[in-house]
């Protein structure tokens, strides 16, 4: 017979072999599929990696977030480029993918952004110390904007052709920061991501900014074909 303490000892464990039982996918997602799919009043695809209903771990999480062109109520517009596209085409990243989409005139505003973070780590089963975010043009300012106000929520960004506030970069210092321009680019001209990248290591954070010679405002698409970009990102942990 099992005495008290005996069974007090064994709750840690029992609890903890709970945590880790497989999840189930929420209403309307699959393992292995990317999936339209509607969380609160946000619009988004879905990638499940094909392991996630078959191990326990939490598994990271990178939130994609679209450039201008892409913006409305045409959800494929969003697998244009980028990582959605990639899985579109067959790749099957070992992680959460999730890519919102914004409404016809929208900008990506930090406080909106926290938010749908909050709400995808209570509904997915995603790592909250490894959630990361890339983004092109409107997306990679949104990136930027997003790490200088909540750099509690992100493990790391790669913003692509994008921006942010020089002069707020300093509140991210924790977050390292692997950018991408072209170097002729005529809508966000290199300098105004290049500024943002020398103030974050001057505030002492970590930063990499690869630049393509002879590229206008299309660096995402070398940049998604960059084969160290996306186990870069997979590797970063908050701590």
């Amino acid at each position: 017979m099992i005495n008290r303490r005996q069974l007090l000892a064994t709750v840690p464990a029992l609890l903890g072999g709970c945590a880790a039982l497989p999840p189930t996918p929420p209403a309307g997602l699959a393992a292995g599929e990317q999936r339209p799919w509607r969380l609160g009043g946000e619009r988004m695809w879905v990638w499940l990696p094909p392991d996630y209903t078959r191990r326990g771990e939490r598994w990271p999480l990178v939130v994609f977030l679209h450039g201008s062109g892409e913006r409305g109520t045409e959800l494929d517009k969003v697998k244009v480029h980028g990582p959605p596209m990639w899985v579109a085409r067959g790749t099957a990243y070992p992680c959460l993918l999730v890519s919102p989409q914004l409404e016809e005139g929208a900008r990506w505003e930090p406080e909106r952004l926290h938010r749908l973070l909050g709400a995808l780590q209570s509904h997915l089963h995603a790592d909250r110390r490894r959630c990361v975010a890339t983004g092109l043009s409107l997306g990679g300012h949104g990136v930027w904007n997003w790490a200088s106000a909540h750099p509690g929520d992100l493990a790391a960004i790669a913003p692509v052709c994008g921006y942010g506030d020089p002069a707020a970069v300093a509140a991210m210092r924790g977050v390292p920061v692997r950018a991408y321009h072209g170097a002729v680019d005529p809508v966000v001209p290199l300098a105004r991501q290049q500024a943002c990248v020398d103030a974050l290591l001057a505030a002492g954070g970590r930063a990499t900014l690869t630049i393509y010679p002879g590229v206008g405002h299309d660096a995402w698409t070398p940049a998604y074909q960059d084969p160290d970009l996306m186990p870069w990102l997979l590797a970063q942990h908050r701590t």
